[in-house]
C-alpha cells in the first residue's frame, strides 16, 4: 500500500511528521491531491502552542494538520454525484452530518452531531500530499483563481466574507479593522471590493502594519496603542466608522473596534479566543451599535465568494508572504506564530514559487 508523510502537531510549539497510508475514497468521498494548504491562526492558538480544545471538539493527537486545503481530485469513490477526477476544488474545512438544520443550510461549522469532524482537527487535513474528503465539502475552484487563492478562501477569506456581508458593508461605509494579520488583510481586500470608501487598520505588530501599507489594502495603518481611538475619530470627523470588524481576538482590539464604531453602526467580532470587558451602556447601548458574532461561513457563501473573486480579478494570494514545501513545515509554523508576516502556506508542486 502506497504511503505518504504528513504534518502533525504535538503541541508545545513543535511540528512532527507521521507516515500514513494514502487513503482510498469510500462512498461519497474523493481523494484530493494537495496543491496548497495554508496555516490558520486558530491552528497556532489552539493546537501548535498547546492543545486547547478537549474531547471530540479538540485536536485529536496524530491527526494530519491543515484546515485550509485546496487541490485537485485524483480519484472519486462510489456514489459521487458531481465531482470527478481532475476537478480543482477548495475544501470547506468541516464535514458535518449533512442532515441537521445547520448542515442543510450549508453551515457545517455549526453541526452538533457526533459525525461532525473538522479537517486538520478531528480528521486528517491538508498538510500531506493527499487528503480524503467528503464530496459534499468540495467547492469548485474557478479557473481564474490559483490553488493558493483557494486555500486562503477555505477558512480565512471565507470567514471574513461572512462577517462583512452579514454587517452589510457597502459604498456608504467607512471600515475599521482591528488586527492586520491574514484575516484583517482579507477584510481590507474584500471591504474595498464591497465599496467601503475609507479603510483604517490597526495592529500592534510593526511588520503587519508595514505589509498592509505595502499591499495598499488600507488607507491608513495605525499602531494599536492608546492613541489609536483618537486617530480613528480624527480620520472620520469625530464620528467613527459605520462598519467595524475585530480580527485580532484581543481584548484591546475588540474594545477599540466597538469604540471606533459610529453611532447606529455595526461591529463584528471575528477574532477567536480571549475575553473583553467594557461598560455596556456608553459603549454599546447608548450609541445604539449592533454587535455581531460571526463564525466561519457556509458552503453556499464560500462558493459565492470564489465566483466573485474571479469576476473581480481579486487574488487572496497577494497576502501570502511565505510559500514553503512540506519539508519546511516547522519553519512555516514558526513564521506564522511570530505574528509579523502575512499568510504562510505549505505548497506542493506548481503552487510552490
Amino acid at each position: 500500500m502506497a504511503r505518504m508523510t504528513g504534518v502533525i502537531l504535538p503541541g508545545n510549539s513543535t511540528v512532527a511528521f507521521a507516515e500514513k497510508a494514502i487513503p482510498e475514497p469510500g462512498p461519497g468521498q474523493v481523494l484530493v491531491k494537495m496543491k496548497a494548504s495554508s496555516i490558520c491562526g486558530s491552528d497556532i492558538r489552539a493546537i501548535y502552542r498547546k492543545h486547547v480544545g478537549k474531547g471530540p471538539e479538540g485536536y485529536q493527537p496524530g491527526t494530519i494538520a491543515g484546515h485550509e486545503p485546496c487541490g485537485q481530485i485524483e480519484k472519486v469513490g462510489p456514489g459521487c454525484k458531481e465531482r470527478k477526477a481532475g476537478d480543482r476544488v477548495v475544501i470547506y474545512h468541516i464535514s458535518g452530518c449533512g442532515n441537521c438544520e445547520d448542515c442543510r443550510h450549508g453551515y457545517m461549522i455549526s453541526c452538533k452531531s457526533a459525525f461532525r469532524a473538522a479537517y486538520g482537527w478531528q480528521r486528517d487535513g491538508g498538510h500531506a500530499p493527499y487528503l480524503l474528503a467528503e464530496e459534499n465539502t468540495c467547492i469548485p475552484l474557478p479557473d481564474g483563481l490559483s490553488y493558493v487563492d483557494g486555500a486562503l478562501c477555505a477558512c480565512g477569506f471565507g470567514t471574513t466574507w461572512e462577517a462583512l456581508t452579514r454587517i452589510g458593508v457597502c459604498g456608504s461605509d467607512r471600515l475599521l479593522i482591528t488586527g492586520l494579520g491574514p484575516v484583517g488583510l482579507a477584510a481590507a481586500m474584500l471591504g474595498r471590493a464591497l465599496g467601503a470608501t475609507l479603510i483604517i487598520g490597526t495592529d500592534i505588530a510593526d511588520g503587519r502594519i508595514r505589509l498592509a501599507e505595502e499591499l495598499g489594502l488600507v488607507d491608513h495603518a495605525l499602531r494599536a496603542d492608546d492613541k489609536a481611538l483618537e486617530a480613528v475619530l480624527d480620520l472620520t470627523g469625530g464620528r467613527g466608522c459605520e462598519a467595524t470588524v475585530d480580527c485580532s481576538g484581543a481584548p484591546a482590539g475588540r474594545l477599540l473596534a466597538l469604540k471606533g464604531t459610529r453611532q447606529w453602526g455595526r461591529c463584528a467580532f471575528v477574532g477567536e479566543g480571549s475575553k473583553v470587558e467594557f461598560d455596556v451602556s456608553p459603549v454599546l447601548i447608548h450609541p445604539q451599535i449592533t454587535l455581531y458574532g460571526s463564525w466561519v461561513t457556509s458552503l453556499k457563501h464560500l462558493e459565492d465568494l470564489l465566483e466573485r473573486l474571479e469576476r473581480w480579478d481579486l487574488h487572496p494570494e497577494v497576502t501570502a508572504t511565505h510559500r514553503l514545501p512540506i519539508e519546511k513545515a516547522a519553519e512555516a509554523y514558526r513564521l506564522a506564530d511570530e505574528g509579523e508576516v502575512g499568510k504562510v502556506v505549505i505548497c506542493f508542486d506548481e503552487a510552490l514559487p
